[in-house]
């Protein structure tokens, strides 16, 4: 499918044609609960632990504060952080520690895609179904998901990464404009300007500088408004490639507005619940961009291990790419 092939005003049929096309569903047997993560093997993960040549790494997550990007849509706030101990209660000697002790003690609440984080494979579902073809509502229900919960993928996400910055190769001054959709032939260009490639087993990063102009100008409606990302074509790449994994500096991985009349991201309908495709969006690589750029180097040692947190549909995370 291409971008002048799509048929804009019929999402649903879009939608059934690529689901069709691009399922995994049975790939790993009827218990499946890690999708595409499946690509990630042993040997792949010493290919990327070899990549380790200066030892330099690099943070790709943003913080977790109460400044981030959230505006409250489907009651998805920012973090809130509240201390529970500090050094004003060590000092007036509230905290009943013998000889002296003092401590300090916090908790956070939020919503677990409130920044930096992956798609859970219950995140998403395509007409009542769930990854490898469950039943949704035997899979997630208000216990958490039953039986991809993203607790199952916390040992396995660690291995080759891949930087595609998009937004350097084809976007003007490092970054794409809203609404600029990311196709097959952008992907694989851009690739073939880092001199780097792409395939199986691989967590692909994929930059469009929308993060770097949300920090200059500020959130805005960075968080559900208009963006760049993945045209709805490129699934096919997705598919192919055999990717574990792939994840954007924008808050929905996928073009915004969605390419369709009356559609909301139907990239994910097709990727998520159909291929099994771990997602991971709001992530930051302007740092790691700059260091690439600098070097000439696009893979390396990626670890982002999502918290186990029993049940869940989402997780954050704080990845680490070394090189």
């Amino acid at each position: 499918m291409t971008t002048e092939s799509l048929q804009r005003n019929d999402p649903e049929g879009s939608i059934a044609e690529a689901a069709k096309a691009y399922s995994n569903w049975g790939r790993w047997g009827e218990d499946d609960r890690l999708g595409t993560l499946n690509f990630l093997d042993e040997a792949k993960r010493r290919e990327g632990a070899a990549l380790v040549r200066r030892g330099i790494s690099f943070s790709l997550s943003q913080r977790f504060d109460m400044d981030g990007p959230q505006k409250g849509w489907r009651r998805r706030t920012n973090p809130v952080h509240t201390m529970l101990d500090t050094g004003t209660d060590a000092a007036l000697g509230n905290q009943g520690f013998p000889h002296g002790l003092g401590g300090a003690d916090d908790v956070i609440a939020m919503p677990l895609q409130c920044s930096t984080q992956w798609d859970g494979l219950g995140h998403i579902f395509d007409h009542g179904k769930a990854w490898n073809g469950r039943p949704a509502e035997q899979v997630v229900t208000s216990d958490g998901d039953l039986v991809t919960g993203i607790e199952h993928m916390a040992p396995y996400v660690a291995g080759r990464g891949v930087l595609l910055d998009v937004g350097q190769v084809v976007g003007e001054g490092g970054e794409l404009p809203d609404g600029f959709a990311i196709t097959e032939e952008h992907l694989t260009a851009t690739a073939a300007a880092h001199g780097v490639t792409v395939g199986r087993g691989d967590i692909v990063l994929v930059r469009t500088g929308r993060l770097a102009r949300a920090r200059r100008e500020g959130w805005g409606e960075y968080a559900g408004g208009p963006a760049p990302g993945l045209s709805f074509t490129s699934a096919g790449w997705l598919h192919r490639a055999e990717i574990a994994a792939i994840t954007t500096d924008t808050w929905g991985f996928e073009v915004r507005p969605n390419e369709f009349e009356h559609a909301f991201q139907p990239l994910h309908q097709v990727a998520i619940p159909n291929m099994g495709l771990l997602i991971g969006e709001m992530w930051d690589l302007d740092a790691l961009a700059a260091d690439c750029a600098a070097d000439g180097v696009y893979e390396f040692w990626l670890t982002a291990a999502p918290l186990p947190i029993t049940g869940a549909v989402g997780s954050p995370v704080s990845p680490i790419a070394v090189k």
